[in-house]
């Protein structure tokens, strides 16, 4: 992973009050303490900045999961967490289904706009599901 390039950008990163650095955090930390995860982080300034996770028994693709952060406008960015479709549930049904949306692939997202405990605790639940669906190869 490009560490300081990731350091950079957090440390860089001053929120508005949304939450959304302490959402991207959490999520991160909660990715951290998954075993067998490993990070890709892509920096499109003006666009996105994308912590991608892959598990090392992943051979069919490149991640299992993507915390986008929307950079609409620096001081007012928000999250898009995007999966493989077939990777999660949804029982709840509060992602977006989007066809192509992942790597060419459909794939269900949840938009993090401000920090909502219920929704943040839901989606670090699809992050393990996926995790768990990734590590079967």
């Amino acid at each position: 992973m490009q560490e300081a390039a990731l350091k950079e950008f957090i440390d860089g990163w001053s929120d508005n009050g949304s939450g959304a650095k302490d959402i991207f955090l959490g999520l991160k930390a909660h990715l951290e303490g998954l075993e067998g995860v490993e990070f890709d982080f892509k920096a499109r300034p003006g666009v996105t900045y994308s912590l991608r996770a892959k598990h090392v028994s992943q051979t069919d693709r490149p991640l299992f999961a993507m915390v986008d952060v929307i950079d609409d406008d620096p001081g007012d960015r928000w999250l898009s967490v995007c999966f493989y479709g077939e990777y999660i549930s949804d029982p709840d049904e509060l992602g977006d289904f989007v066809p192509g949306g992942l790597l060419g692939e459909d794939a269900a997202c949840f938009d993090v706009a401000d920090m909502d405990d219920s929704l943040f605790a839901y989606v670090k639940e699809r992050l393990s599901e996926a995790c768990a669906s990734a590590a079967k190869g």
